[in-house]
């Protein structure tokens, strides 16, 4: 069973139990609003199918998140090989969701780090990304808190409908040059 712990924090593999929750916080507008749409229940589980069976076949992706003795369940980190082409194809993306719940805590900032981590040490990545809608401070704000450098070559994400203002994305980059430097600041 694939389960890590950070200072406050369990990243481990999906359960059955973790399903309806993540199918609320893919329900909620606020949690979706830089994505195209909210999930259905039926999207939402069929998603955390893909997850899960990807974790059981690298031993690594995005990871289920719990705060021990608080919340069995409270989103997702961790790592991700994108299934659609994008411009920097081939990578791997560093990404989270999390219920709003939790937001503000420093749950996803610390939890991405120990998937930053997990990318350098144990996959021996070069360079890991994130991405988002350029309208999505807070998620640039955790990418930034990472260490990540803005690359200033935004695109259109082929998933999201053109004519949408959520098509154009932003991307960040880390090396793993840079991560180990930053270790060392």
């Amino acid at each position: 069973m694939i389960k890590f712990r950070t200072e406050r924090l369990i990243l481990r593999e999906w359960h059955n139990s973790d399903y309806p929750i993540f199918a609320r916080i893919n329900a909620d507008p606020d949690v979706m609003r830089y994505f195209p749409a909210i999930l259905s229940e039926e999207e939402s589980n069929a998603n955390a199918d893909i997850i899960s069976a990807l974790i059981e076949k690298r031993n690594w992706g995005f990871w289920a998140v719990e705060i021990p003795d608080i919340a069995p369940f409270i989103g997702f980190v961790g790592l991700h090989v994108p299934s659609v082409t994008l411009p920097f194809s081939p990578c791997v993306e560093i990404g989270w969701r999390l219920d709003k719940k939790f937001w503000g805590y420093g749950y996803a900032t610390e939890a991405a780090n120990f998937a930053l981590k997990y990318g350098f040490v144990e996959l021996n990545l070069g360079e890991i990304v994130s991405f988002t809608s350029e309208k999505n401070i807070p998620s640039q704000a955790v990418m930034n808190r990472l260490g990540m450098r803005f690359d200033d070559d935004g695109f259109e994400h082929p998933s999201v409908p053109v004519g949408s203002p959520l098509r154009k994305h932003v991307l960040y980059r880390i090396s793993q040059e840079d991560w180990r430097t930053g270790l060392d600041s």
